[in-house]
């Protein structure tokens, strides 16, 4: 059976993305941060674990569309 940092990179070498969709994804996940900080402060928020987890994969976004604009760069020098 596969680890999962195998399994994790399969799924993220499927996903190959341009730039503008990571941007989108990212302005998305801002959003859904955002709501979930409004519930959490109005106490609706039934799983607190969801801050932690969206900030982390818009952490990811921003490493993911760095790591493109500099691949970009590379490409055209």
């Amino acid at each position: 059976m596969a680890d999962k940092k195998t399994t994790k990179a399969v799924k993220n070498a499927e996903e190959v993305k341009t730039i503008e969709q990571l941007r989108t994804d990212l302005a998305a996940k801002i959003a859904d941060q955002l709501e979930a900080k409004r519930g959490h402060a109005a106490g609706e928020l039934a799983n607190p674990r969801v801050l932690t987890a969206t900030r982390k994969e818009i952490a990811r976004l921003h490493t993911a569309i760095r790591a493109a604009e500099l691949a970009e760069q590379k490409e055209s020098k």
